[in-house]
């Protein structure tokens, strides 16, 4: 039994604790929240112990811990939690900056435990499926992705539209579709961006990447609107995967010969359960780094969304 602590009680914590359910061998059996009132909401919702101080959750006996708080806090929370021998599983981003993922990476080295980046994707039913269809019935090598998403309903006192918390499209909806690109196409050789900045985070980015495996389109917005699926293109044909691409339940497969194959793949829960049965399999397996999502993954993305804040001029303030 996989004994998780909650770090954070927001929507994703939510998401998170709801996709527990479906998770044999695991419960949730911990929280914490800087303010203990929705802590205590959250256990009565979802059990575990309420803790008033962080410290005493991380001495807790809790054997991982999901970090669902702001962007800014996730590397500072990660390392505290690695120093006392707590498997982290982290919400996207992992970090904000490559140097602060690396200070992570380091103290997973040192203190020997598993550290994984929530991204979600890669674990659905949809996704995995896709997968293993292309191994059968290939269309080739994948090289050119085309990805985004734009959400003109952030409301104006939302924190991404405040740059002391590493606000921005690049780091809460861009970090998506870095992945995609990524995971299709290997690490980042060259970055290009346009882009719109609104009270010093950027509001809209229109990023060119050239990868090691070809090349991505990507885009990611605050205030305007855009579809969320994606294309992969191959010599042998093209996938569609459907809207909300990062929660893959859809893609349609057109082939160059003219064959159409549509994958279904509904999810179950939340889907994050599929994620949290992954990380609870390697800390199982004694193993120290995911697979499927590996810190190298986890760095090409965060390189491609560097370059894309530095061609912007996105610096935020503790950056200074």
């Amino acid at each position: 039994m996989i004994r998780w602590g909650m770090i954070g009680c927001g929507n994703i914590a939510r998401r998170f604790a709801q996709g527990l359910e479906h998770v044999a061998d695991a419960t949730l059996t911990a929280v914490w929240n800087r303010n203990t009132d929705k802590a205590d909401a959250f256990a009565r919702e979802f059990g575990g112990a309420v803790y008033a101080e962080l410290e005493a959750l991380l001495r807790s006996d809790v054997d991982a811990v999901y970090i669902a708080t702001p962007h800014t806090s996730h590397a500072r929370l990660a390392v505290q939690a690695l120093a006392v021998g707590k498997h982290v599983l982290c919400e996207k981003p992992a970090a904000i900056s490559v140097a602060e993922l690396d200070s992570v990476l380091a103290a997973a080295r040192e203190h020997g435990k598993l550290f994984m980046e929530a991204m979600k994707p890669p674990f659905y039913p949809l996704y995995r499926k896709l997968r293993d269809h292309l191994a059968a019935d290939p269309i080739g090598p994948v090289g050119f992705v085309r990805a985004g998403f734009a959400n003109p309903g952030v409301p104006a006192d939302h924190m991404l539209w405040r740059p002391e918390m590493a606000g921005g499209s690049l780091l809460d909806i861009g970090i998506y579709s870095a992945f995609l690109a990524v995971d299709w196409l290997g690490p980042v050789q060259e970055v290009q961006v346009l882009g719109r900045l609104h009270g010093g985070v950027d509001a809209f980015a229109s990023v060119n990447v050239r990868h090691e495996g070809g090349i991505a389109q990507l885009y990611c917005g605050l205030d305007l609107a855009g579809s969320g699926d994606a294309l992969l293109g191959a010599p042998g044909g093209h996938i569609v995967i459907h809207e909300k691409w990062w929660n893959p339940v859809r893609a349609t497969i057109h082939y160059a010969d003219g064959r159409k194959v549509e994958l279904d793949a509904p999810m179950i829960g939340s889907g994050l359960n599929y994620e949290a049965a992954h990380f609870g399999a390697l800390i199982e397996g004694g193993m120290l780094e995911s697979p499927i999502v590996t810190h190298a993954h986890s760095r090409s993305m965060l390189t491609l969304i560097d370059a894309a804040r530095a061609g912007l001029g996105v610096v935020y303030p503790f950056e200074v």
